[in-house]
């Protein structure tokens, strides 16, 4: 691998034993990949789970001296404060442990997985390193900027030295479509957008460029869909006419060639992957988890308005950015939405069994695939289903 006179000064430790272990991982990423250079990132977000791995490394770099040459954003952990009563003590150590090296090391504790909405927006064309599967193909598809997924490791060393191996999502010729996905389905909610993703299987492994889609398509529903296309498969991203970002900068999607594949996902196709996903339901719902990704301020609106004043006989626990949460808080929408049964959590991940295993054995829904699909691997199982429903089944405590 060919590097600058700068990066081998780091390599060989004139900025600190951390800087130097950062690029050692940085250039064994890049010789798997056979990556010819590093280049500069701008940006990195860091899936962060405060978990024994991930407290492990990123303690590693710390006592080695790291800093962050640029400040990432993270993802959440969970909220100690809310979550107290239901912690060991080991977890709460875990989480304290974590907010103390990761703002040693200069991060940004936004505890937040969608950062590409306020807390870190990258623009079209910039090389950043972001992991979180959902943040990687949101910034790649919809904003257009050039990131791989990263793992939270690559990503911390990329934010530790400011470089990543320059291979795959940051290559302009990888970027194009090989998959023609032709939608005749209704595509009428952002949760049809969600089934959608989940049809991974049928669309195989490539790059989908998605026809005959409406041009006005949502960000919960282009977030939805990329969220759930890397629980059915993995995707770096995807492409619609007129609406992500290389289309509507006048890239031709599939480079002028033939697309490798042409699927069809009908409206039956959706209805069976979502059957085969979420099996019918019936008998008691004892709580509703929603916010998988974080939910959005327009997104919690919605609650409030499907709940119509009537207070919810199962629990409705709604994930969130601790931005959204103080702006709910200011405006009054968290205070009438608690009266209604609906409590907002903050810096909170579903994918933490040391918050939520008390709900194992226990009835729920959520509207999120990748929400239900973390919770099992904890021994939590929820029913999927849209919104309105969710919200329909959370107020009568069944489901009907």
């Amino acid at each position: 691998m060919k590097l600058t006179d700068h990066q081998q000064k780091m390599l060989d430790g004139a900025f600190g034993k951390g800087k130097a272990m950062a690029m050692q991982i940085q250039i064994g990423v890049g010789k798997c990949f056979d990556a010819e250079r590093l280049v500069p990132v701008s940006r990195a977000h860091v899936s962060l789970s405060a978990q024994e791995a991930d407290i492990w490394f990123a303690g590693k770099l710390l006592d080695a001296g790291a800093s962050c040459a640029i400040a990432p954003t993270v993802n959440p952990g969970y909220s100690v404060d809310y979550f107290r009563n239901r912690l060991s003590d080991a977890a709460i150590e875990n989480m304290r442990k974590t907010e103390r090296i990761y703002r040693g090391l200069g991060a940004r504790l936004t505890y937040c997985c969608t950062p590409y909405l306020a807390d870190n927006v990258p623009s079209y064309g910039e090389i950043i390193a972001f992991s979180e599967t959902n943040a990687t193909i949101y910034a790649n598809a919809v904003l257009g900027a050039r990131t791989n997924r990263e793992s939270a490791a690559s990503a911390l060393c990329a934010a530790v030295s400011g470089y990543a191996p320059e291979y795959g999502m940051l290559l302009q010729e990888n970027r194009f479509a090989d998959i023609a996905v032709r939608v005749d389905a209704k595509m009428e909610s952002d949760f049809d957008y969600a089934v959608l993703g989940l049809c991974g299987k049928k669309i195989g492994k490539g790059i989908p460029a998605f026809l005959g889609l409406p041009e006005k398509i949502s960000t919960e529903a282009l977030i939805a869909l990329g969220a759930e296309l890397n629980v059915s498969g993995s995707y770096d991203l995807y492409h619609i006419p007129n609406v992500t970002a290389e289309a509507a900068h006048g890239f031709d999607l599939f480079d002028g060639k033939a697309p490798k594949r042409e699927v069809t996902i009908t409206q039956s196709d959706l209805e069976q992957t979502l059957e085969a996903f979420s099996p019918s339901a019936d008998g008691s719902i004892e709580y509703c988890i929603l916010g998988c990704p974080h939910y959005t301020y327009a997104q919690i609106e919605e609650v409030e308005r499907l709940l119509g004043g009537e207070k919810a006989k199962a629990d409705i626990h709604i994930l969130t950015s601790a931005a959204i949460k103080r702006e709910a808080k200011e405006s009054g929408l968290e205070d009438r939405l608690l009266d209604l049964g609906a409590d907002l959590i903050a810096d909170t991940c579903v994918d933490e069994a040391c918050c939520w295993g008390y709900l194992a054995g226990k009835p729920g829904v959520t509207d999120s695939p990748k929400g239900a699909y973390y919770m099992e691997t904890a021994g939590i199982r929820m029913a999927v289903r849209d919104t309105a429903t969710c919200i329909h089944w959370a107020k009568q405590g069944r489901v009907c």
